[in-house]
C-alpha cells in the first residue's frame, strides 16, 4: 500500500474537549475520567484493545450513550449536552460505523437527504435533492450517480455515500470506526486520499482502527485508551510502533511476536507437498512444501491468489491440475471433508460468514467437529465431556467470554477468532492453513494467536499463514512465499540460498522489483 501523504501536526484550534468522561454499567466500569481534545483539521487516531473503551467514548460523543454525572463535553468553545444522535448532528458531529447505515432500497440522493427531505406541500423536490447530491459528490471527486440505488453500489462506494451525507450535513467532526476492514487495497488508498482532502478543508477526523500501519501513516496525533482509562496522546513526530504498543498493552513490541519453536530447515521431513497447483483461472503452476514444525508465510498484494491457492488445497474450490501429498502419500482432495481426513485444516478469512455459527454458543462452536466421537450408547451426546473440552480450550486460548454457553456472536472479533481456531485444533491437524488469522482483531488477541501458532509448530504441526500484515509474517514465520499474479514469484527466509526474510525483500518480490532466488 502506498504511504498516505500526511502533513505536519495540525495546529488548528481545539474544537472538541471531552473532560472527565466516565461510564459505568452496574458494577462494570467502561470509562473512568477520560479526557480528550480534538483540533480543527486533524486526523486523530484513537487506539486501544477491544474493551479499552473506544466504542463507549465515541457512542457518548455521537449521542448513543449517556455518560455518568460529572462528565463534560465542550464543542466549539461552549459546554454542550448530547443526549441523542440528533444533538450530535446539530453540533456537526457525525459517526460512520463499521456496519454502514444506508437504506439499500433508496437512491443515493434519498439517502443523503434521509430525514431532511426537500418538499413543498407534501411533494418531494427530487430534482433539487439530485442537484444537491451531485454537488457534494463532485466536491468529493466522485462520479457516483445521484439516482443510482444504493444496493447497486460497491462497499467502498457506499462508504463514500456515508461520508458525502456527513459532509452535506455540514459535519465538522467525523468519526470513522474501522472503515477499511472490508476494503481492497485500491479502495483503501482512495479513502485515505478523501480523508486528506477533508482534513485540508478543516474537518477533524477521529479514526479508529486495529491496523497499526494505517494509524502510523495517517495520524497527526494518536490517543490511547487502556482498561477504560486515558493513557496518553502522541504527536506525529512521537509516533512509533513501540510506543503505541507499550501504551496499549503495557509491554514492549519485542515481546509481541512469538517464534520460540526450533525450526530446522532441511532437517525435518516435508509434511505437505503441493505440485503444479492450478485452478485454470487465478492460480497457475504453484509448487511448494511445508516441513514438520515449520511456520510458512504466504504474502502478496490483493488479488495475487493467496486465498484461492489455499481454498484449492483444502478442496473448497475445484482444481484444474496439480497434486497434493501428505507425508509422501498422494491425496485426492475434492472437498473439505477429504482435506480434513488427510489432516489438512483451513481457517477461513471470513469467520462470520464462512466459519462460525453466530447464534450458537461458544461451547457448541468449539465442539462442532468432534462432539460425535464422544457419543455413548448408540449416539447419545456426552455433553459433560463437551463442556470440559470447551472450558479447557477457552482457558488455553484465553477466550474471554462470560460463559462457554454464551452466544459466540456476542464476543469481540478476537475472541470469535480464537473460538474458531479452538474448533480446528480439536481436530488435531497435521497441516494448519490460517487465512488472515489476525484481521480485524486487537493487539492482545493477536498476541494470543501468535502464541498458539508457535505452540502448534512446537508440536510438529506444519503451519501455513496467509497475511496482508508483513511485519506479522516477518515476526512469526520461518520462510515466506511471495505470490504475484497467481504464481509463486519468490521465497525469502533466513536459510542458505534464500534472500533474507525482511519487509523490503517481500515488497520487492510482490511488486516485481526483483525475483528472489528459490
Amino acid at each position: 500500500m502506498k504511504q498516505a501523504q500526511t502533513e505536519t501536526v495540525a495546529k488548528g484550534r481545539i474544537i472538541l474537549e471531552m473532560r472527565n468522561v466516565s461510564k459505568t454499567y452496574g458494577s462494570a466500569r467502561a470509562l473512568h475520567a477520560v479526557s480528550l481534545n480534538i483540533r480543527e483539521g486533524e486526523i486523530h487516531s484513537l487506539t486501544g484493545e477491544n474493551g479499552a473503551g473506544k466504542s463507549t467514548l465515541m457512542k457518548i460523543l455521537a449521542g448513543a450513550v449517556t455518560p455518568d454525572t460529572g462528565s463534560e463535553i465542550w464543542a466549539f468553545g461552549r459546554r454542550v449536552t448530547i443526549h441523542r444522535p440528533q444533538d450530535a448532528a446539530a453540533l456537526g458531529i457525525s459517526i460512520i460505523y463499521q456496519e454502514l447505515s444506508l437504506c439499500p432500497n433508496l437512491s443515493v440522493a434519498e439517502n443523503i437527504y434521509l430525514g431532511r427531505e426537500l418538499s413543498h406541500s407534501g411533494i418531494t423536490k427530487l430534482s433539487q435533492m439530485v442537484a444537491g447530491t451531485r454537488s457534494v459528490l463532485a466536491r468529493l471527486g466522485s462520479s457516483i450517480k445521484a439516482l443510482a440505488p444504493v444496493s447497486s453500489l460497491s462497499l467502498s462506494e457506499r462508504q463514500l455515500v456515508e461520508i458525502a451525507r456527513a459532509v452535506h450535513h455540514n459535519s465538522r467532526i467525523l468519526i470513522m470506526d474501522e472503515p477499511t476492514t472490508t476494503l481492497s487495497e485500491r479502495e483503501t488508498e482512495m479513502l485515505f486520499a478523501l480523508m486528506q482532502q477533508l482534513r485540508r478543508e478543516g474537518i477533524a477526523i477521529i479514526y479508529i482502527s486495529h491496523r497499526m500501519n494505517e494509524v502510523y501513516q495517517l495520524s497527526d496525533r494518536v490517543s490511547v485508551l487502556r482498561d477504560g482509562e486515558y493513557i496518553g496522546t502522541l504527536n506525529r513526530d512521537e509516533i512509533s510502533p513501540d510506543k503505541i504498543v507499550r501504551m496499549m498493552v503495557g509491554r514492549e513490541l519485542s515481546t509481541f511476536y512469538k517464534k520460540a519453536h526450533a525450526a530446522q530447515p532441511g532437517l525435518q521431513p516435508v509434511i505437505l507437498s503441493v505440485r503444479d497447483m492450478s485452478d485454470g483461472k487465478r492460480v497457475t503452476g504453484c509448487s511448494f512444501g511445508v516441513r514438520r514444525g515449520e511456520v510458512l508465510g504466504v504474502a502478496g498484494l490483493v488479488g495475487a491468489g493467496r486465498t484461492e491457492l489455499a481454498r484449492i488445497i483444502y478442496g473448497a474450490d475445484r482444481r484444474a491440475s496439480g497434486t497434493i501429498e501428505v507425508h509422501g502419500s498422494k491425496k485426492e482432495i475434492r472437498s473439505p471433508s477429504d482435506a480434513i481426513q488427510s489432516g489438512i485444516l483451513y481457517l477461513t478469512e471470513d469467520r462470520k460468514r464462512l466459519g462460525l455459527f453466530l447464534e450458537m454458543s461458544v461451547s457448541e462452536n468449539i465442539n462442532f467437529g468432534v462432539i460425535a466421537r464422544d457419543a455413548r450408547f448408540g449416539g447419545i451426546l456426552n455433553r459433560k465431556k463437551a463442556r470440559q473440552r470447551a472450558g479447557a480450550s477457552a482457558k488455553t486460548l484465553s477466550i474471554r467470554t462470560p460463559s462457554i454457553n454464551s452466544t459466540v456472536g456476542a464476543l469481540s472479533g478476537g475472541n470469535q477468532q480464537k473460538a474458531l481456531l479452538a474448533r480446528l485444533l480439536e481436530l488435531q491437524p497435521q497441516v494448519l492453513i490460517l487465512d488472515e488469522p489476525t484481521r480485524g482483531i486487537d493487539i492482545g488477541a493477536k498476541s494470543d494467536i501468535y502464541r498458539v501458532i508457535d505452540r502448534m509448530a512446537k508440536e510438529n504441526v506444519a503451519v501455513v499463514v496467509i497475511s496482508s500484515e508483513l511485519p506479522e509474517l516477518v515476526g512469526i514465520c520461518d520462510r515466506v512465499l511471495v505470490m504475484r499474479e497467481g504464481k509463486i514469484a519468490g521465497e525469502v527466509g533466513n536459510t542458505p540460498g534464500l534472500s533474507p526474510l525482511t519487509l523490503e525483500n517481500i515488497i520487492a518480490i510482490a511488486t516485481a522489483a526483483f525475483t528472489a532466488p528459490q
